[in-house]
């Protein structure tokens, strides 16, 4: 069997990009095994307290594909970075082998059985709202702008309030 130069080329080549999209992603460093995850959300409350937001917890690791495409499709897409932005204070919780972070994850109601990444919106008060499983966000090989802006305008402050609705 005679392999033509053009496809061992191709064939190289595909390597070669997947060789730098890994090393890409091994350099991703969103999520610190070392910090203290309750620290992470205690903040957080605060500056949503007077900022009148809630808290956007990005649960998962370096380690993740999705994680690191969901955090690049919030970066790259304006109109999501704007609503976040707007209406949330994001914090990136460890999950990986350095630290499971398995008492946050307790206090948050054991979130890590919908896999990473997943979110978690908490009020200004630290109360849980809602727990997301990201794969219904997702869309092919990536994530869908008009499912995640769906999910944050449903969870937002204002959505939640009584007298919108009271009419």
């Amino acid at each position: 069997m005679k392999i033509s130069g053009k496809i061992v080329m191709a064939g190289l080549f595909s390597l070669s990009f997947l060789v730098i999209i890994n090393a890409q992603e091994a350099k991703f460093k969103l999520y610190n095994p070392y910090r203290d995850a309750n620290q992470q959300i205690d903040s957080a409350i605060e500056i949503a307290k007077k900022e009148n937001k809630h808290v956007l917890l990005q649960i998962g690791g370096n380690w993740c594909s999705w994680c690191i495409m969901l955090h690049k499709f919030y970066s790259s897409e304006s109109q999501v970075d704007s609503a976040i932005n707007a209406d949330y204070v994001v914090e990136y919780i460890n999950f990986s082998k350095e630290n499971k972070n398995l008492e946050v994850l307790k206090r948050l109601e054991f979130p890590q059985r919908f896999g990473f990444p997943v979110l978690v919106i908490l009020d200004a008060h630290g109360k849980r709202l809602h727990t997301q499983n990201c794969a219904y966000l997702e869309e092919g090989r990536g994530y869908n702008k008009e499912k995640l802006l769906g999910f944050l305008n449903q969870w937002k402050p204002d959505a939640l309030k009584p007298e919108n609705y009271e009419k």
